[in-house]
């Protein structure tokens, strides 16, 4: 079955709560095998700045959901857990982001793979190491940067 690595996010309400639950409910899914998990980072606030540290995770599933599959499924997740998209890199409850899926390469409106920003944010990069440093490796060399 196809890989893909998510990274998970939460800086208000209760972060490591909402991060269990948005691991409960991955693992919940019919069609997500839920496989490695890395440890828990709190981290500054990315992009705006203004704002409470994230508590960041990055997990690897096996999936028959396509990529846009995946993302719908992730978008139904952090709904379910109340999530409202109101602010740009703003303060959330929960995020789940698709970082990487197999070794695609994807640039639609609604999705692009793997993540644009990935390379850039130690908070991904770090947990992805912990799970999958060939993943890391290559997130790195699609963005152009040599580790």
């Amino acid at each position: 079955m196809p890989k893909a690595w998510l990274g998970l996010g939460a800086n208000i309400g209760d972060p490591p709560k909402q991060l269990q639950e948005a691991l409960d409910r991955l693992a919940g899914h019919r069609q997500i095998d839920l496989t490695k998990v890395s440890s828990t980072l709190v981290n500054p606030a990315w992009g705006k700045i203004d704002q409470p540290p994230f508590n960041n995770l990055v997990v690897e599933i096996e999936t028959d959901l396509s990529p846009d599959a995946l993302l719908e499924a992730c978008l139904a997740i952090e709904s379910a857990m109340g999530r409202v998209r109101s602010e740009h890199w703003g303060p959330r409850l929960i995020d789940i982001d698709i970082v990487a899926y197999e070794h695609q390469v994807l640039n639609t409106p609604h999705l692009k793979l793997p993540h644009p920003f990935a390379a850039q944010r130690q908070f991904v990069m770090s947990p992805l190491r912990q799970i999958a440093p060939e993943m890391a490796v290559w997130i790195f060399k699609q963005a152009g940067i040599r580790r």
